[in-house]
């Protein structure tokens, strides 16, 4: 079963739509600072999904923890350019939906 971390808010509901793609999903309700992604499985995590660039410093964070975590950021704001040589998969909601972006993921 694929794992996912989700942090940030899930104004789109893509939360469910994940878990409705049989997406097991831990959810950060803070911050997503090392603790928490600690806390939430990130060394077990096959993807991490971000809807807030104010939380973007978790990317590095989480890609230290996790080398082979993927990245999803799904939000229509820029990410930082700290975070530009990351391997990042960025979403905007206005051009995919949050069912499409789930069983993308869950199919790849």
């Amino acid at each position: 079963m694929t794992k996912a971390i989700f942090a940030g808010t899930d104004e789109h509901a893509l939360v469910a739509a994940l878990e409705a793609e049989g997406i097991e999903v831990t959810v950060i309700p803070d911050v997503a600072n090392r603790p928490a992604l600690e806390e939430a499985g990130i060394h077990d995590a096959d993807l991490f999904v971000l809807t807030d660039v104010g939380q973007a410093t978790a990317i590095p964070i989480a890609k230290t923890m996790n080398a082979d975590v993927r990245i999803v950021v799904f939000t229509d704001d820029s990410l930082p350019e700290f975070v530009s040589g990351q391997e990042v998969l960025a979403v905007d909601p206005a051009l995919l939906d949050a069912e499409t972006v789930a069983e993308e993921l869950a199919s790849s």
